[in-house]
């Protein structure tokens, strides 16, 4: 663990933000039933098989989610951001988790009781109806990259993952440059790729002068052909 400490009123509003519908005494409920964790980069959240037993967010930090494949490739799923929910699938269908977490930097995570949760969501239908907009939303989003990953080619993936994480992350203060550094074989996962395909497509990207390449850091130098080749598929 990081031996940082943990602001909990700063992270506790972090948390808020999150459901700006939250009555104040329900906020004080579940001040009384959060609690947060600092944890060090490459440090597992969950793992597949285990029981949640409450609401997990992001409050700092970045985390992927993703499915053990045949022959040990992994599959990245889904890539969370602060201040974001992740791993609720399972807490809400009251079954084990059928993926991983971990952080991909040193990260804080807050995690609220499931029963305080759940008593909050039964007296706030107006917080309830946001939790369930928000859970068709992240549908819809596993739809859409479930179809990518199927039909598109290694180009096209490639530069959906690309554009994916410039959306999620954003840019460093160049405008150009991911804020977000990946290992080769986590932006593979993240494609559905192996790892020799993703260094070889983007040392294509490079000669393209679509991206330029500098250890992990990627810069995005043409965003209009990176999205047309994303198109294109």
């Amino acid at each position: 663990m990081n031996q940082n400490p943990i602001d909990f009123n700063k992270c506790m509003s972090a948390v808020f933000t999150l459901f700006p519908k939250l009555r104040e005494e329900e906020k004080e409920f579940m001040k009384q039933h959060t609690t947060f964790t600092n944890c060090r980069k490459n440090e597992m959240v969950y793992k597949e098989g285990e029981r949640p037993t409450g609401l997990i967010v992001l409050v700092k930090g970045k985390v992927k989610v993703f499915k053990e494949g045949v022959g040990g490739r992994d599959q990245i799923v889904r890539m969370a951001k602060p201040v974001g929910l992740f791993g609720f699938r399972a807490l809400f269908a009251e079954e084990n988790h059928i993926a991983s977490a971990q952080t991909i930097e040193n990260s804080i995570i807050a995690t609220v009781d499931k029963s305080c949760l759940y008593d909050i969501l039964r007296s706030n239908v107006g917080l309830t109806l946001d939790i369930l907009k928000g859970l068709a939303t992240e549908l819809g989003f596993s739809n859409s990259r479930t179809v990518t990953l199927t039909q598109k080619h290694i180009r096209g993936r490639l530069a959906e993952s690309l554009i994916f994480l410039k959306d999620t992350y954003g840019l460093e203060p160049d405008g150009k440059t991911l804020k977000i550094y990946l290992l080769r074989e986590d932006l593979a996962n993240l494609s559905n790729m192996t790892t020799s395909n993703a260094i070889r497509t983007l040392s294509n990207f490079s000669e393209e002068n679509i991206i330029s390449l500098d250890g992990r850091k990627i810069k995005i130098l043409d965003l209009p052909r990176l999205e047309k080749i994303s198109e294109r598929g």
